[in-house]
């Protein structure tokens, strides 16, 4: 099978702009409250949110080609454009062979609620679909390759990488800009708000006092490409995308089959994919949002699969920190995934009050030496529809 490396990296969030921002703050992690939406229209119980700092995503473009471009869009192409400059791909790009896949729930769904809070709808182009951020951005990196936005909520973004390497797997594509996105949304923000889905401190996973999540800003991209052509042009690789798995509930519109009969398979599946066995992986960084139903299922799933070592393998958790991004979720976590494999270490978690016991994992709060190479990420989402990823760290 073609080797699928990752040679670029991209993210912002409200920890801040670039990798090497986000990458210091795992390192030395503080929780932060939540703020306030400041929208006068959010009339809702929990209006918590985390926004990226102000300038770490630019106020332009505003309009490409006669199509509005919102804040959703720049973030993703504020961290394309990053990670095409971490590979040494900048103004490099093949026009053809490179490829855009974006990932996100709503997309710039926050333009329209705009418009429609201060009545002024355009005479034209009246909505923002979620495919056109891709389109935006592979224009503005200058190629031609497909582009496509995956609208797969949460775990959008672990599905556009997914596909960037089958596409690379299958010679449709030699460069693989993939990643997703989430930015603010009025609508969002009432829907979890309706399904009582948010925590009103933080979003504290495996905590036996957790209530939920807190919504955020965020984007994570990577550049995927043939190992071969990678390793010719002297590239860095952080790491191999090893293995895929992917599966739906097909349970409930917004939640967890409570038995997650279709996580495991994801997990077995990108197990099996990347030739791995459970012992192989070292660390995992799991979809963990917070929610009652979420983390116990994902810890007893994950017990399934790894059976008692379960309580013994270093967990990520990423939303402890960084709060909920949506579909930019499982693209962080493939960032920070491929960090720790890169520099061989896992980042120290922030604490965990009171661990719930029907949650037998281990969230280690000192960073942890990786005592092999391999990782998982996972990434789920409304309609059941789940990802696993499995990442393999470079010979040291």
């Amino acid at each position: 099978m073609t080797e699928v490396v990752i040679t670029g990296l991209g993210a912002v969030c409200h920890l801040g702009g670039g990798v090497e921002s986000f990458y210091r703050a795992l390192l030395d992690p503080e929780r932060a409250a939540p703020d306030t939406t400041t929208d006068p229209l959010a009339h809702v119980p929990v209006p918590n949110f985390y926004f990226t700092p102000e300038g770490a995503v630019p106020a332009e473009p505003a309009v490409v080609d006669g199509l509005p471009v919102g804040h959703a869009t720049r973030t993703a192409l504020t961290v394309a454009r990053e990670a095409v400059a971490d590979a040494g791909l900048a103004g490099a790009l093949d026009a053809h062979g490179t490829a855009v896949l974006m990932g996100s729930s709503v997309a710039d769904a926050y333009v329209v609620e705009d418009w429609r809070a201060h009545g002024s709808f355009p005479e034209e182009d009246r909505w923002t679909p979620v495919f056109s951020t891709a389109s935006v951005v592979a224009q503005l990196l200058g190629v031609n390759g497909l582009a496509t936005g995956v609208s797969n909520a949460c775990s959008g973004s672990g599905y556009s990488m997914a596909i960037g390497a089958d596409m690379i797997r299958a010679g449709e594509a030699d460069v693989v800009v993939a990643g997703g996105f989430e930015t603010y949304s009025r609508v969002a923000l009432a829907a979890f708000n309706q399904v009582g889905a948010l925590d009103p401190v933080s979003c504290r996973p495996f905590d036996v006092g957790r209530g939920g999540t807190v919504l955020s800003e965020g984007a994570g991209a990577v550049v995927l490409e043939r190992a071969d052509r990678a390793r010719a042009r002297g590239a860095r690789i952080y790491a191999t995308l090893a293995g895929s798995g992917w599966s739906c509930d097909a349970f409930h519109a917004t939640g967890l089959d409570p038995e997650g009969a279709q996580i495991v398979r994801a997990m077995r599946d990108a197990l099996e994919e990347a030739e791995a066995k459970p012992d192989d992986v070292s660390f995992i960084v799991p979809h963990a949002t917070g929610t009652k139903l979420n983390d116990v299922t994902e810890s007893r799933a994950m017990e399934q699969v790894f059976g008692p070592r379960t309580a013994e393998i270093p967990l990520y958790s990423l939303k402890a920190l960084t709060g909920h991004t949506g579909g930019a979720s499982g693209g962080l976590g493939v960032v920070a995934a491929a960090l720790f494999l890169h520099h061989g270490s896992m980042a120290p978690n922030l604490p965990v009050a009171e661990q719930d016991p029907e949650c037998r994992v281990h969230v280690p709060t000192e960073p942890t030496p990786l005592s092999g190479r391999l990782g998982m990420v996972n990434a789920y989402a409304f309609g059941g529809n789940n990802m696993s990823l499995v990442l393999q760290g470079e010979p040291r």
